[in-house]
């Protein structure tokens, strides 16, 4: 099944209002990244176990681990939880910068270093999010 197929199942699969908050994301994330590279992780490993969310990502950067191995992964990502939806903003060093530069802007959200969480996409500003989310694709090295 192709990428784009995937995403939309992943989608229709959810409950609303959510599977309609997902694809708005999914539109402005496409709006500010037009040409960029899609993935969908289901969200288990090589074994088939499950372990983490499925999620949709978008871009492409390459991740150096402390040992020198590299790996390629998206720049954005978004994924529904059970109290709502992630927001992962993959590539910045700097763990305390989304919270320090958009925690306090954004609404009612969790901001770790890489992750914002909210409930629902009226608990949070749209614009704040968005940039959040150039700052991001600005951070990585391979051009969307």
């Amino acid at each position: 099944m192709d990428i784009q197929k995937q995403i939309a199942e992943y989608i229709a699969t959810q409950p609303e209002p959510k599977r309609g908050e997902m694809q708005e994301l999914h539109r402005i994330i496409l709006a500010l990244m037009p040409a960029c590279k899609l993935w969908f992780l289901d969200g288990k490993d090589e074994k088939g176990k499950t372990v983490s969310n499925p999620n949709i990502g978008y871009g492409s950067q390459t991740i150096q681990y402390a040992k020198g191995k590299t790996r390629d992964f998206y720049q954005i990502g978004i994924s529904a939880n059970t109290t709502g939806i992630s927001v992962y903003i993959m590539g910045i060093d700097d763990r305390k910068h989304l919270a320090q530069t958009f925690g306090k802007e954004l609404g009612k959200a969790s901001v770790t270093g890489y992750c914002i969480k909210f409930k629902t996409l009226t608990d949070i500003k749209i614009d704040v999010l968005k940039a959040a989310i150039q700052y991001g694709i600005g951070q990585t090295s391979i051009q969307h």
